[in-house]
Formats: C-alpha cells, sequence, structure tokens
C-alpha cells in the first residue's frame, strides 16, 4: 500500500505525539490522548490524520482583545478599540497606547 501511494505522489509522515489538542471557536478542546498521527502530503497539500482516545473539555472563553484594550483605556468604545487593534496589527500592548496618545490628544 505504501509504495502504491508513494507512486501517486502521496507522502505519509508518522509523527511522534503523545496529546493532540484541538481548540474550538467555543472555547472548549478537543483533546486525544495517545493519539496516532500521521502528516499526509498529496499535491502540495498537508493535512493531519488523527486517531486515538477523544474527549472533550469544556473552556471558559476569556475577554476578547477589543475588551482587554477597551478596560486599560478608561472611556474607549468596543469600536475605537477594535480599530486600534486592526491599526496595531492584533498587538494589544500597542493598541492600547494608540488609545492613549489619542485621549492624550483629544484633551490638548
Amino acid at each position: 500500500m505504501a509504495k502504491l501511494m508513494s507512486q501517486m505522489g502521496i507522502k505519509n509522515e508518522p509523527i511522534p505525539a503523545s496529546r493532540v489538542i484541538v481548540e474550538k471557536e467555543d472555547g472548549s478542546k478537543l483533546v486525544v490522548n495517545n493519539p496516532s498521527v500521521t502528516l499526509i502530503e498529496m499535491q502540495g497539500q498537508k493535512s493531519l490524520q488523527v486517531a486515538g482516545e477523544f474527549a472533550e473539555e469544556k473552556g471558559e472563553q476569556g475577554p476578547s482583545d477589543a475588551e482587554v484594550v477597551m478596560q486599560a483605556v478608561s472611556g474607549a468604545s468596543k469600536e475605537e478599540a477594535e480599530k486600534a487593534l486592526k491599526e496595531a496589527d492584533g498587538d494589544i500592548a500597542q493598541a492600547v497606547l494608540i488609545l492613549q496618545d489619542k485621549a492624550s490628544a483629544d484633551r490638548e
């Protein structure tokens, strides 16, 4: 089978792993213990095949980056925080500085 896959241009590479964690959008995690992981490359695309003991962990979703910026800069709206985050390429500290500079310029 491996020879046939090789002739078709499909590469398989086992990946040694003790645990695989997939963080889902809702904050929960899909955990695979004692996994068998294989990296498959075909036509320039790479994918992972994972098999093992699956479990789901419920996670607490923390505050969004915009909420963190809003808490750091008194009086900042969510829209202002999101705009500053975009300007700062997602860097929370830089977004806070941008809004603080804007607030001090508005006071002058």
